[in-house]
Formats: C-alpha cells, structure tokens, sequence
C-alpha cells in the first residue's frame, strides 16, 4: 500500500515539476517581456500619439465627415483596430498560434 502511494505522490510532483511550475515562469516571463517591450515602443515614439491622430482627423472635410457617420465609423474603426491587434498578438504567441 505504501509503494502505490508513493509512486502516486511520484506521478503528481512530477506533473507539477514539469508542467504546472514550467509554464508559470514561461507565461511569467512572457508577460514582464510584452510589458517592457510596450512601454518600450511607447518613450521610443512608435505608438502614435493623440495628438497626432486628431491632427490627422481634423483635415477631413465635412462632407466626407457626414458618410463616415452614417456608416458608423465612430463605432466600427475601433473594433476593427483592436480585432487586428489581437489576432497580431494571438498569432505571435508561441503556445497559442
């Protein structure tokens, strides 16, 4: 009886040596890199600014203004920005995509 609980107790610290602690520290370091990286990009100046986005706005004209609310641009543009932006980032993880 105690051989088949100590080769249980066996079986679970090796599941938890190898697979639960392993990717704790994968997916741990993965989210400190994309933090850093991000933060990064952002005081490189990569990442525009709103200010430079507004700017770029502001000289479309009123005309063209009225069909991008009729289509609803104010609401479809940033859905399809984040829709990219997650499929970017799901495709470059390495145990997901």
């Amino acid at each position: 009886m105690f051989g088949i609980l100590l080769s249980a107790g066996n079986v679970l610290l090796g599941f938890v040596l190898r697979s639960v602690i392993a990717k704790f520290f994968l997916y741990f370091a993965l989210y400190f890199f994309v933090t850093e990286a991000v933060s990064f990009l952002q005081a490189a100046g990569v990442f525009p600014t709103a200010a430079s986005l507004s700017s770029s706005l502001g000289a479309i004209g009123a005309d063209a203004w009225y069909f991008l609310d009729l289509f609803g641009f104010s609401t479809g543009a940033p859905m399809i920005v984040s829709a990219y932006v997650t499929r970017f980032v799901i495709r470059r993880l390495p145990v997901i995509g």
